[in-house]
């Protein structure tokens, strides 16, 4: 089965993404809970999110976070996230958290938008290093870090607390430029 990948775009988060981004979030909540606790915890009402947007202009333009939106081109539908966090200009390096709503999962929508993202971050801010680190339980978020060409350089041990409480190894994947 083939898929058209050009009815979809990404682009930065904007403030005036708020409401979208709300929406996404919620309808998602269940499933973005444990690993994307921060941002849920940050858009728990549409005014709690327009606010969080507000901060993120903030981040962007100071060059500590660069969100990215994958939209539907014709409707502008919000359907996928994809961030560049914890970002170490010394080398520089990034780390990339991904997911994307649950009506488009597993039609490689966030796989071939990622690389396209990877492209123009590598050539927009010369990053010698991206970084994915995913819970050696989620399967599917691996097999994009690997379609993506990052390798895995290991599991580091009770990595990371969930807001569910649970203490977790996290796999990391590295991409070198």
């Amino acid at each position: 089965m083939s898929f058209d990948f050009n009815t979809y775009q990404f682009e930065l988060l904007q403030e005036e993404d708020s409401l979208s981004f709300f929406t996404l979030i919620q309808k998602n909540k269940k499933r973005l809970n444990d690993f994307f606790a921060g941002t849920v915890a940050k858009t728990g009402t549409l005014e709690a999110t327009q606010s969080y947007c507000k901060d993120i202009m903030t981040r962007i333009e100071d060059r500590a976070y660069y969100p990215y939106l994958i939209k539907e081109k014709s409707s502008q539908k919000l359907i996928g996230f994809i961030d560049v966090k914890n970002i170490d200009w010394e080398v520089p390096k990034a780390e990339l958290g991904a997911f994307i709503d649950e009506d488009y999962e597993g039609k490689g929508i966030i796989t071939h938008h990622l690389t396209d993202l990877i492209d123009t971050i590598v050539q927009e801010h010369d990053f010698k290093k991206l970084l994915c680190r995913i819970a050696k339980e989620n399967k599917r978020s691996i097999q994009v870090a690997l379609h993506c060409g990052f390798e895995y350089e290991g599991t580091i041990r009770r990595d990371y607390r969930t807001t569910s409480g649970r203490l977790i190894d996290l796999n990391y994947y590295g991409k070198l430029f």
